[in-house]
């Protein structure tokens, strides 16, 4: 794929790393030597890196994130679960009523650490993957005030982000607009939620309409951050799809630099 030229600083909020080299290589797991090439191929000067799904503790694979950022323009979050169910039915409320945290799930003393390791600079949560962790655990996250990395869409819809979420004080970054895959319903539900919750954020991964994306870049320039997705995106495409859109450069600017800078400290210059 040919190099794209523009004269954009672009950093990316959104990218996802295979860290354990023992896991059997296919296409979608992430390895950090593509990403990287893509990322030079895009114009990408630095991104964000969190690690696949895994069953267990994310102990062992944040630390291998970390490990492997070093020495590349890749900024880690650090990977948290819970044990709360992340629907809204009857049965994940009654679930919840007797889940407990385990071992293997995220501690308050486990989201400490992670946020005075000067290796992370972020977490990644992804309820219908990794569940939601309790409230202790969001106390803690709201107290370090870092930014999460939240997946969005029909399993986890806008809604719920709202319910369980966005009642603690922390930054949050809402992937794909909320509406994961593509869902423009949930993309609109997204944006309004952008105009009475100040923390919220929105990052472009794996969006495709035109109409929402320009919808939010021009009623919130502020608040929508630039991701690619990848490894199931090229960082090329996901460029592409900002640069074509009918917004002002100043607000590509803020989309692809700006507001990912000023809400994650490890992208900045």
């Amino acid at each position: 794929m040919l190099e794209l030229e523009h004269g954009f600083r672009i950093v990316d909020v959104h990218a996802r790393i295979e860290p354990d080299e023992q896991r059997r290589a296919r296409p979608g797991l992430g390895d950090p030597e593509q990403l990287e090439r893509e990322m030079h191929q895009a114009g990408v000067v630095r991104a964000v890196a969190y690690p696949s799904s895994r069953e267990g503790s994310y102990l062992k694979a944040n630390n291998a994130v970390a490990r492997m950022s070093v020495g590349r323009p890749l900024v880690a979050f650090a990977r948290v679960n819970g044990a709360r169910d992340a629907g809204s039915g009857a049965g994940s409320k009654l679930r919840n009523l007797r889940n407990r945290r385990g071992d293997d799930h995220t501690s308050p003393d486990d989201v400490e650490q992670y946020a005075y390791d000067d290796r992370f600079y972020g977490f990644k949560l992804h309820p219908p993957k990794d569940g939601i962790p309790d409230e202790d655990v969001l106390s803690r996250l709201a107290n370090v005030g870092l930014p999460v990395l939240v997946h969005g869409g029909e399993s986890f819809p806008p809604e719920a982000v709202a319910r369980e979420l966005l009642g603690y004080e922390f930054p949050i970054v809402l992937s794909h607009f909320g509406a994961h895959p593509l869902r423009v319903d949930l993309m609109n539900e997204a944006i309004d939620l952008l105009g009475t919750h100040d923390d919220l954020y929105l990052d472009t991964s794996v969006v495709r309409y035109r109409e929402p994306l320009e919808r939010a870049i021009m009623e919130h320039p502020d608040r929508v951050l630039f991701g690619s997705g990848a490894p199931h995106a090229h960082p090329n495409v996901a460029v592409m799809e900002v640069l074509t859109l009918d917004v002002p450069e100043d607000a590509m600017k803020k989309v692809f630099s700006n507001n990912p800078v000023r809400v994650v400290e490890g992208l900045a210059p």
